[in-house]
């Protein structure tokens, strides 16, 4: 029998004890100076960095560089989730007026986004074209986790602002529509961007079936997971009864065949939530499973910024000067100037459009992508790819989750001028 030892501390016991206070402590802080939650996200980095740096004892996260399967595995996991209450979220889906923006900002903000932020990497960092691709790629996207407090309500809140609507369905879909980018710098390692088929490949595979297949799979698999929640049998249905488990072991079912059938399970999850929203819009299970992903949603998010801020330290060693000044770039000038000018004749307007082009968070979306790739391809910029993802997502976290409930309170303070304004000409 081994001998016990009164007082003893247990690494593993005493990571979860941290890991319990900075949560806790990230969410409880900020209400002493305001009531909105997007300011923990921040905090949940830098109590995570402060815990794991100066706790003796306390257990190693492993580092993404050398372990990146893990990380991407729970990122994927938490992305799926976020996706899937994204799409719940929106009532009102057929108002043609509030997805202009939205498609603005898809078609002509990300790609201008990828672009700039690519080119900088190549010209002012030094990334290789492979590694520059693949950075435009993991920083465009928008991030559905960390950004709730600039999207609509819960489903059926109603007030959705033509804002809120917009950065709500664009962080819904934007995650998708980045893994063609992601697939083309993966290309550009494996084939030093040689043109002819592999970029035909590119086109006709990895743009245009993954992103249509991801579509129609979420739209039949949403359709028959509402029927099969709402529906049948009649007299007996899940929604009665059931727990959003079901609903969520519906969507990870779509997720995972979707990815089979060589689609983007990313768009088929968020498109999934606004497909079963159209069966029995008015139910209250809506609500319950919404909160029910919602919670698994926030569970997952505050385990890997925690670990992300555990990391960080080690990966800010790779950091340098001008892939700082890209980041930051990318944060107040790239994304601000790209979404403003792809909004430009939209319904939005003045300070409308400057809300939706500046609040474009980066967060758990590029941890996935960058592991992802990182597993599938050794890039030699890989370091300060893991450095400036690290490096946004902090300052991005910071700046976004302490402004963004001021930006909203002026938004929410004004819903009727809002939706006059959409009515305005073009």
């Amino acid at each position: 029998m081994k001998d016990a030892a009164f007082f003893g501390f247990d690494g593993y016991h005493l990571g979860l004890a941290a890991l319990g206070a900075v949560v806790i402590l990230a969410h409880w802080l900020p209400r002493f100076v305001s009531r909105r939650e997007p300011a923990a996200s921040g905090l949940l980095i830098l109590f995570g960095m402060a815990a794991f740096s100066f706790i003796p004892g306390i257990p190693a996260v492993p580092d993404p560089r050398t372990s990146p399967h893990l990380w991407e595995v729970v990122a994927e996991l938490t992305v799926i989730v976020a996706l899937f209450a994204t799409g719940l979220r929106i009532d009102n889906l057929l108002e043609r007026r509030f997805w202009m923006p939205t498609v603005r900002l898809l078609v002509v903000a990300m790609p201008l986004t990828i672009f700039a932020v690519a080119m900088m990497g190549y010209l002012m960092a030094g990334f290789t074209i492979a590694g520059a691709i693949l950075l435009g790629a993991v920083m465009a996207p928008t991030d559905p986790v960390l950004a709730g407090d600039v999207q609509v309500g819960p489903p059926q809140a109603g007030g959705e602002h033509p804002v809120r609507f917009a950065l709500t369905t664009e962080a819904a879909l934007n995650d998708g529509l980045a893994f063609p980018f992601v697939y083309l710098g993966l290309l550009a390692a494996a084939e030093a961007l040689s043109p002819g088929a592999r970029v035909m490949e590119w086109l006709m595979l990895d743009v245009g079936w993954r992103i249509a297949v991801g579509a129609l799979m979420g739209a039949a698999g949403g359709w028959a997971l509402g029927h099969v929640v709402f529906a049948f049998p009649r007299g007996a249905v899940l929604a009665d009864t059931a727990s959003g488990v079901v609903a969520l072991a519906g969507i990870l079912l779509c997720y995972g065949t979707t990815e089979l059938v060589e689609g983007y399970g990313f768009i088929a999850v968020a498109v999934a939530g606004f497909s079963i929203r159209r069966v029995k819009g008015e139910h209250e299970f809506h609500r319950r499973l919404h909160d029910f992903t919602e919670s698994i949603e926030h569970a997952l998010t505050a385990v890997i910024l925690v670990a992300l801020g555990a990391v960080l330290p080690a990966l800010l060693q790779e950091l340098t000067l001008a892939v700082a000044v890209i980041g930051v770039a990318l944060l107040v000038v790239v994304r601000p100037l790209a979404g403003w000018l792809s909004l430009l004749g939209s319904s939005l307007r003045g300070r409308d459009r400057w809300v939706v082009a500046i609040y474009g968070v980066r967060g758990i979306g590029s941890i996935y992508y960058l592991a992802y790739a990182a597993g599938k391809v050794e890039f030699l910029d890989e370091n300060l790819l893991w450095a400036l993802v690290g490096f946004t997502i902090l300052v991005s976290t910071l700046v976004h989750g302490f402004t963004a409930g001021f930006a909203m309170e002026g938004l929410a303070a004004r819903p009727e001028e809002a939706d006059q304004s959409d009515a305005l000409p073009r």
